[in-house]
């Protein structure tokens, strides 16, 4: 819901339907890796994500700002205890956890900006940009090749299925 491939320096989008997608752990070596992508989205640094932290990072993915109701949809699916919050635990358990096809399609859909079923290279940047995460497009093009096992340049859904759900 921040890479496409093993760990980089930059830190990828969580995301779970709209947002916090299953940014599973092909992307986290540690969880002190988690704890950082975390403490990006805990902007008043209180220990949890509020509900208007949570449409921060909806906007930062979406082409139209948030509303607040598209947050609290979200937040209803990951808060797990119904506190109004999203903490660390929830939000390990989201990155860590596993994921269904719907939500793997879903975080696949984040990053297919032209909606021709691949992920580019070009389209991979913009999302990283739009996150505030520091990727070339030359890094881009490397993490996008380390997972094209067709050779096409592109991301398809099915390398982005493996590359999410194996290790």
């Amino acid at each position: 819901m921040y890479k496409m491939t093993k760990r980089s320096n930059s830190n990828p989008p969580a995301s779970k339907e709209v947002v916090m997608g299953p940014v599973e752990s092909r992307y986290f070596g540690s969880v002190d890796e988690v704890r950082q992508v975390f403490k990006q989205y805990d902007k008043n640094g209180d220990g949890r994500i509020s509900c208007e932290e949570l449409r921060d990072v909806l906007s930062a993915l979406s082409p139209a700002p948030a509303t607040m109701e598209e947050a609290r949809r979200a937040m209803v699916e990951i808060d797990r205890d119904g506190d109004g919050y999203i903490d660390l635990d929830e939000f390990s358990e989201l990155i860590l956890g596993g994921s269904g096809n719907k939500e793997l399609k879903d975080a696949f859909d984040l990053y297919d900006l032209d909606k021709n079923g691949l992920i580019s290279a070009r389209e991979l940047h913009e999302v990283m940009k739009k996150l505030g995460q520091k990727c070339s497009l030359k890094d881009c093009r490397k993490m996008i090749g380390s997972v094209d096992k067709d050779g096409d340049g592109n991301v398809n859904f099915e390398e982005f299925k493996l590359m999410m759900t194996h290790h």
